[in-house]
């Protein structure tokens, strides 16, 4: 006799307690996430503050940070919080944002891949935010300060540090020197 799970939906995730760990709906199976390392919040951090100086002045949409929740499927839910991530302006329900998950595809995510993050959950997560109708993503690999760019998953681009990532075509005129993503190195004296 199979053993049937209960599947959480978007709602219930919301009103989980506080219970200080970080968590995301894949097909209504609750997945913990642990903390971010010192780096890759760096990273994260970097990425948000060049993108909210190219997107705030020119009105193109919102910025968001990690830990911000999109629903990108239902039923089962699927509620997945990239490192970094851009929604163009009008694209939100009502005209403005909602209190609680984004009940949309962002236009553009990035996701920081961390010491612990196996290939295949990383791999697994890019399918997801392309087939939930994500433009663009970008995977940032601290370990080989690169950056693999996806605008489909036929149309795949590895970036190393002596490149200029770009926005294009969900950000136009947005770019930035990969190597400026990354922590600076330590010279030896």
């Amino acid at each position: 006799m199979a053993v049937r799970r209960t599947l959480l939906t978007a709602d219930e995730l919301a009103r989980l307690p506080d219970d200080r760990k970080r968590y995301e709906l894949v097909r209504g199976e609750l997945r913990t996430m642990p903390p971010a390392g010192a780096e890759h919040g760096m990273i994260a951090a970097r990425l948000c503050a060049r993108l909210l100086a190219h997107v705030e002045p020119r009105r193109l949409g919102d910025v968001f940070a990690a830990e911000t929740g999109f629903l990108i499927e239902r039923d089962p839910d699927t509620v997945r919080a990239p490192d970094a991530a851009f929604v163009a302006a009008g694209r939100f329900p009502e005209g403005h944002l909602p209190a609680g998950f984004a009940p949309l595809a962002p236009d553009l995510i990035a996701e920081v891949v961390s010491p612990f993050d196996a290939a295949a959950q990383v791999e697994e997560k890019v399918h997801e935010w392309l087939r939930a109708g994500v433009r663009l993503v970008w995977v940032i690999h601290p370990a080989t300060r690169s950056v693999t760019v996806y605008r489909s998953l036929a149309e795949v681009r590895v970036l190393t540090e002596v490149d200029p990532l770009d926005g294009t075509p969900v950000l136009p005129g947005f770019t930035c020197p990969v190597r400026d993503l990354f922590p600076q190195r330590s010279v030896a004296s």
